[in-house]
């Protein structure tokens, strides 16, 4: 008895249970603990770390920004992310499955998918121009080095092109002049080469073929990794996630060593106090750290839901969140060392140059490329990393949407075939992407990054948090916990999900409210048509809530709204954890005394009274702790 308890409780299976235990092992599980940090790394650590984070230090007070920074990180990122894997490795289930849990709200399910497809089909499009970049930085000398090329304009002055010293005798307002005039041979070769750009988000133009090309690798790549589903996935991460860590290293041992770094990194790190009295300045510090952890994606939930029962998410949420802001602190390092560097070749100030978006990934860094000795070796870094970061997040947007999808089904048959789901999955993706490589590609592609996931997220999950501690009750949820990971959850998490959390996300959404300007990218105004498709690219995923809410509730049992709203709100019988022998306490089997009072040892028995007795008021642990006495006899 003994040893089978022993074994029961490593494999996740009492012996005789075999057919439950199946579903488990069909639907797969992470391969070791290592596989969910690193694949929870490499979704949190994005494209936004190194391209939006250092531009929102240097223009939020450098230093002074840090603090409201790791302050929301402790109030709000660290108990969301903490609250999304507990939910998910609890349920073993999906985005939609969770929901059991309070069926009439699986509408955020819903919405969480969507905004997943949104930034799955556009995250492909950036990656696909890294991947761009990438293949032709293959050659002797970068292509936007010189201002010699076909699509040179005569407005174009290369860095390398102009030497300062020798125009010295040129007095310094004609230098100012021709420094703000100036546009680089990369902006010319990003605008006019790759892109092609249009000048209206209407106006579509050809599909640029190069493009084409590479989201096609980009699909394929991710496919691939994600044939087997977490199983293949898994091992992936073991490069995907790492190795950037190797590319910042390098660059940054380059970045310091070279003339005006430091200026630059003084530039990222100097605290302007006055600004912390700033609301934007907390906004945008609350705002990126949601962002930036994928918070409400979906994908937090389908990543622990391949998790043991028993692991000790709670630890594992704090290592990811912490690697991830500690991440963005270091690429800025990275980034603005090199901008320093640049700015000082020009003599001008590090503002000029500085950039966020696509415009700092694909314009202002490859150009401070150029300046230093064989740059071809320091592109193909650069863009293999930043092809590595945005592959880690979209193999998980991806899995979020076909562990939804099959976990929705749930048949025998479509568990077999999953690997036929992935693949539809990905070529609708990139059917959908095609339109994002037009020459007006980048502005729809802008406008789905502005609109399709930005206050919508906030929606989905003030509501989570809502659902989870007001309608299923933060008592029952502390219980699970309990259960799971054998200590209830912290005072301080508590606290912060019953009212912080909820209470920073509010004040996020105002906050995205209030400071809502209209959409623009360089020069181009877009039109209001555009803007109208971006709300409701927005609305469509927050919508999911209402509809799916009212669908419920018609569809409850029930005489008076009140008593539907009951039954629409209370969990489902199926609503526990997903492997027999973890549904003890209140969620053990009416059948459960008799199937396992032969299995007991003989003195355990009456305590195993008393605890079924207890079972029934719901009080934690009565099963689990029976079965540790077990194993320890």
């Amino acid at each position: 008895i003994d040893t089978s308890h022993g074994i029961s409780l490593q494999n996740g299976a009492v012996p005789g249970e075999q057919g439950k235990q199946e579903k488990s092992v069909k639907r797969g599980n992470w391969g070791n603990q290592i596989e969910f940090v690193l694949t929870s790394v490499g979704y949190a650590v994005g494209l936004g770390n190194v391209w939006r984070f250092p531009y929102l230090c240097y223009r939020n007070g450098g230093g002074a920004f840090m603090f409201p920074y790791f302050i929301m990180l402790v109030f709000c990122g660290i108990p969301l992310f903490f609250m999304e894997l507990s939910f998910g490795q609890f349920a073993s289930q999906g985005c939609l499955g969770v929901w059991r849990v309070s069926p009439m709200f699986k509408g955020v399910g819903y919405g969480m998918m969507v905004v997943s497809t949104y930034i799955g089909i556009y995250y492909n499009v950036v990656i696909c121009i890294a991947f761009y970049y990438f293949f032709v930085s293959m050659t002797r000398v970068l292509p936007w080095t010189y201002c010699s090329n076909p699509w040179n304009t005569p407005d174009c002055v290369g860095v390398l092109d102009r030497n300062l010293s020798s125009r010295a005798a040129l007095n310094i307002t004609q230098l100012l002049n021709s420094t703000q005039k100036r546009t680089s041979p990369s902006e010319e070769y990003w605008r006019r080469y790759v892109l092609n750009l249009s000048d209206d988000i209407g106006n579509l133009g050809e599909v640029r073929l190069p493009l084409l090309g590479c989201l096609g690798v980009s699909w394929v790549v991710v496919f691939l990794c994600l044939i087997k589903g977490v199983k293949s996935s898994g091992k992936v991460v073991y490069f995907t996630a790492t190795f950037p860590y190797v590319v910042l290293t390098i660059l940054f041992v380059r970045g310091i060593t070279l003339e005006g770094a430091v200026t630059g990194i003084m530039y990222y790190l100097t605290p302007q106090w006055d600004k912390i009295l700033n609301a934007k300045v907390w906004g945008d510090a609350a705002s990126q750290i949601f962002y930036s952890l994928g918070c409400a994606w979906g994908g937090l939930i389908t990543m622990a839901s391949y998790n043991k029962f028993n692991n000790n998410c709670y630890r594992d949420s704090i290592i990811i969140s912490i690697t991830n802001c500690a991440t963005s602190v270091y690429a800025g390092f990275v980034i603005f060392s090199i901008l320093g560097f640049m700015a000082n070749h020009l003599g001008v100030d590090v503002s000029k140059v500085a950039d966020h978006g696509p415009g700092l990934a694909f314009v202002a860094y490859p150009e401070a490329l150029t300046l230093l000795p064989i740059s071809p070796l320091w592109s193909i870094l650069f863009f293999f990393m930043l092809i590595l970061l945005g592959l880690g997040t979209q193999f998980c947007l991806l899995e979020t949407l076909v562990t939804a999808i099959v976990d929705e089904v749930g048949n025998e048959w479509i568990i077999r075939k999953k690997t036929f789901v992935t693949l539809g999955v990905a070529v609708a993706g990139f059917l959908l992407g095609v339109p994002l490589t037009t020459q007006a590609g980048i502005y729809w592609l802008l406008l789905m990054d502005n609109y399709a996931a930005s206050f919508s997220l906030v929606v989905i999950s003030c509501i989570m948090c809502v659902a989870i501690m007001y309608i299923y009750g933060h008592r029952n949820y502390f219980k699970d916990i309990e259960m799971m990971l054998g200590f209830p959850p912290p005072l301080f998490f508590q606290i912060c999900w019953r009212f912080i959390s909820p209470a920073i996300i509010f004040f996020i959404l105002v906050f995205t409210v209030i400071q809502y300007r209209p959409i623009s990218y360089n020069e181009y105004v877009y039109p209001t048509w555009a803007i109208s498709i971006g709300f409701l690219m927005a609305l469509s995923s927050v919508i999911c809530i209402p509809i799916y809410a009212i669908y419920k509730v018609c569809r409850s049992e029930g005489d008076t709204l009140l008593e539907r709203l009951k039954n629409a709100t209370k969990a489902s019988k199926d609503w526990g954890p997903a492997l027999p022998e973890h549904r003890s306490g209140r969620y053990a089997p009416a059948f459960s005394p008799s199937t396992e009072s032969h299995l007991e040892v003989q003195p355990l028995q009456p305590e195993k009274g008393q605890s079924e007795a207890v079972a029934a008021s719901p009080v934690q642990g009565s099963n689990g702790s029976a079965h540790s006495q077990d194993s320890r006899l």
